[in-house]
């Protein structure tokens, strides 16, 4: 839709006024779309996870060269993940409900600060349902990419594939055409792993499998975590002695 303005016979006063609610109204367009952060509110709304994570850090300090699990409530609730992987040094830095823009925003305090020697990302779930396209995800991942190899270059990147849960059946789609762009671009690159959970979590029927998750019918049970587990397990770079 085209906006026009009569500036015709207009005072200098009011042509600077019409110019500065211009200028306003692009800049508004420009800077909020589908899936953008908007606020330092929205911006910051993890901001009590991070100090606590922050905290945990100060009390028990992470040395460098663990392997670093990062994203949203698939990660926060793997409560077994230390005992899951007993040969490995791992650091679960999940915080439920975050997107993949929520991490590029405190990556410099989730991240870089455990120089991790590989990094497991599980995000785009949330992304999808808050009206993100596998565009906007694709995108974020590859920010997320630069930024590792800005601040910790050499460090493997494995994406965790966006799983399906039959609470979020309408999201499919989607979710595939992400994990797809995500999947190829991966391809070829030696840093980058793609892990496919979608597909093994999926009937014959390509429906969500129930028995791999609690009765919310979208986060996962231990059944679910085991399955994990077993796929991420040949992964895992052992640390050098």
């Amino acid at each position: 839709m085209k906006t026009v303005i009569q500036v015709k016979k207009m005072t200098p006063g009011i042509m600077r006024a019409v110019q500065f609610c211009v200028t306003a109204i692009l800049l508004i367009q420009c800077s909020t779309g589908p899936g953008s952060q908007s606020t330092d509110q929205s911006q910051n709304r993890y901001e009590s996870v991070i100090q606590n994570f922050e905290k945990l850090d100060q009390e028990t300090p992470v040395s460098p060269g663990a392997i670093l699990f990062v994203g949203s409530s698939s990660i926060r609730m793997w409560r077994t993940l230390e005992t899951d992987f007993p040969e490995y040094r791992v650091i679960n830095r999940g915080f439920g409900g975050s997107e993949l823009s929520d991490v590029l925003h405190y990556f410099d305090r989730v991240v870089v600060p455990y120089h991790p020697r590989q990094i497991f990302l599980y995000e785009g779930d949330n992304d999808v349902t808050v009206g993100k396209s596998a565009e906007n995800i694709f995108a974020d991942f590859k920010n997320f990419l630069a930024l590792t190899r800005q601040k910790l270059p050499g460090t493997p990147i494995v994406f965790i594939s966006i799983k399906p849960s039959a609470s979020r059946l309408q999201f499919l789609a989607e979710m595939d055409a992400a994990n797809q762009l995500i999947r190829l671009y991966c391809e070829g690159q030696d840093d980058l792993t793609f892990m496919d959970v979608f597909h093994p979590m999926l009937s014959p029927a390509q429906q969500p499998l129930g028995e791999y998750f609690i009765a919310d019918s979208l986060h996962m049970n231990a059944a679910g975590y085991k399955l994990w587990q077993s796929l991420i397990a040949p992964c895992l770079i052992p640390e050098q002695p």
